[in-house]
């Protein structure tokens, strides 16, 4: 997958965190449930990334939104809503990480190259809702995480697919 996404000369991979939760929170206070993991299979959406000096779209990166952060935004900070990260990049000099999850140099933070869309991934983590439950300003006021919208994880690549949250055509 690697040597594919270098030979399309691409230094960076855009990811995407989809937010998993323990389906019983009073059994599993911490949020996190392997045996019993649940995802959103609703709610995700993308929006233009504004340049903050001209107000105008960037050329080819969107902002991703969705998840636990998008359902409980009232207890996450704007600037930590976002679900897109450079997951995988290759080290160049003077290459940062930014506090956006973004780096200093733009190529790095779009979603595709100038001739065709380029491989995403997915990453599958408890983190978000164990800081939920783990924070004294939102643990009380959440009972569950389970929605009308929530699925089962099923710990396969398959699901992720059917549920549009992995692109067919660049999956391998």
């Amino acid at each position: 997958m690697l040597a594919f996404h270098t030979e399309e000369r691409r230094d960076a991979m855009l990811c995407y965190v989809i937010d998993l939760y323990a389906s019983d929170l009073w059994q599993h206070p911490n949020a996190v449930s392997l045996d019993e993991a649940w995802l959103d299979k609703t709610g995700y959406y993308a929006l233009a990334r504004k340049d903050a000096k001209t107000g105008h779209p960037k050329e080819r990166q969107l902002d991703f939104y969705g998840g636990l952060r998008w359902r409980f935004e009232e207890h996450i900070p704007p600037a930590r809503r976002k679900i897109d990260r450079i997951g995988l990049f290759k080290s160049a000099p003077g290459l940062v990480l930014c506090a956006d999850h973004t780096f200093n140099q733009a190529e790095y933070n779009t979603f595709s190259c100038q001739w065709h869309h380029n491989l995403t991934a997915a990453i599958c983590s408890f983190r978000t809702a164990k800081a939920l439950k783990r924070n004294p300003g939102s643990t009380f006021g959440i009972d569950s995480f389970r929605w009308h919208n929530s699925a089962r994880f099923q710990w396969h690549s398959g699901q992720l697919l059917d549920l549009g949250l992995m692109e067919p055509g660049q999956w391998f």
